[in-house]
């Protein structure tokens, strides 16, 4: 196993419109034996990161370390390194075990029983003993991914590197995939990085959570910090599905000490003095965006007045363990997952609310987070991956 260090790493590639900057900046440490995720939408440097780590990228500038030695200037074969890609790149004209064993009998000095030894080993933890003697054309994409892996774990290598190697899979075998290579990072224990846009999959899969965005590194976290303390409203958005509901608001405080958030026109919501005060000990502006997360808003006829908000129902879709009801709310749409014995009619207006403990709080310049509400009630999570 290996630790991997970015230092100050950055990636500009040259373009005939100019330079673009794919990696900025990033300064990350990856520990021994953790299964870090990469995620991030399209083009915001996550698959570029992983390139310069194999070798198959140049650095612009900064320094990558691999167990503490820098590796900016190490060939690819020489980085003790295994790699995953998305599409599979087998031999078509070679066995299962002629793809597995490849890279050991052209690369390395180990014996030819050495190497059959390594080739049993791995296709037995990956299930395709059977296939060996078969090739690629004849099996499915999850017998492909399958080889694909066990190739890289007959190299034995100091990291595992993952890029995006579910993503030609079905959703079914997708989530079977994940179970196993979950499985396989808990049985070898050596330090992976994997690389997906599929926010799911980071959230059911990772150690910790590397998210990224036009090149820059937005948050680094557990499942569980990430999706409970954003550090930013880009991140409360791209982590959750359905994504988190946000409101323009303005903060009214009351002779109490309590206080409104009120987005003008459309509603107000009653908050306590404690998160009034957290508020103000945070920043000095009275302008707002909060956040609420479909799941934690309710339908609730007997909710307080001052934490009601009417809204009218536009769409109505049944996924089976609960529905998700769109409401056209503040000039936004707006989403509630609810229970699936909660059906509205399309039209109808019905009574929403939520409880503080669920509410986020940004700076409505530059989206970072000032407040989450549970830091207030002491209703954090413990930390763990995230169910979804």
């Amino acid at each position: 196993m290996a630790s991997v260090s970015f230092d100050n790493v950055t990636k500009v590639f040259d373009d005939k419109s100019g330079a673009i900057v794919a990696v900025e900046e990033l300064d990350l440490t990856i520990q021994d034996g953790e299964f870090v995720v990469f995620v991030g939408p399209s083009g915001c440097g996550k698959s570029t990161t992983l390139r310069m780590l194999a070798g198959l990228e140049t650095v612009t500038d900064g320094e990558i370390r691999l167990a503490g030695e820098p590796v900016n200037n190490v060939s690819p074969k020489d980085r003790d390194i295994a790699m995953v890609f998305q599409d599979y790149a087998l031999y078509p004209h070679k066995t299962v075990r002629g793809n597995m064993g490849y890279g050991l009998k052209i690369g390395t000095d180990l014996s030819d029983e050495e190497i059959e030894r390594r080739i049993q080993e791995a296709a037995e933890m990956m299930g395709i003993e059977d296939l060996l003697d078969k090739k690629p054309n004849s099996l499915s994409g999850g017998q492909q991914q399958r080889v694909a892996t066990g190739r890289a774990i007959v190299q034995e290598p100091e990291v595992f590197l993952f890029d995006e190697p579910l993503s030609n899979l079905d959703a079914k075998l997708r989530k079977h995939m994940r179970t196993e290579l979950a499985r396989l990072h808990s049985e070898l224990e050596i330090t992976s990085i994997y690389v997906t846009h599929d926010q799911e999959e980071a959230m059911t899969m990772a150690d910790r959570i590397v998210i990224l965005n036009d090149g820059t590194l937005q948050q680094v976290g557990t499942p569980k910090e990430v999706y409970y303390r954003p550090t930013n409203q880009f991140v409360a958005d791209f982590i959750g599905s359905p994504s988190m509901n946000f409101f323009d608001v303005e903060l009214r405080e009351n002779d109490d000490g309590s206080g409104e958030f009120v987005c003008e026109g459309h509603f107000s919501y009653g908050i306590s003095e404690s998160l009034c005060e957290n508020i103000a000990q945070n920043t000095d502006d009275d302008e707002f965006q909060i956040g609420i997360r479909p799941e934690n808003v309710r339908v609730d006829t007997n909710a307080s007045d001052r934490k009601t908000i009417e809204a009218p129902v536009d769409v109505v879709e049944v996924v089976g363990s609960n529905n998700f009801i769109y409401l056209d709310l503040a000039d936004r749409e707006t989403c509630v997952s609810t229970s699936p014995e909660i059906e509205p009619d399309e039209g109808e207006l019905i009574d929403l609310t939520f409880d503080e403990s669920d509410l986020h709080v940004f700076e409505k310049d530059n989206g970072a987070a000032i407040v989450h509400g549970h830091d207030e009630t002491n209703g954090t999570p413990e930390e763990s991956k995230v169910e979804l």
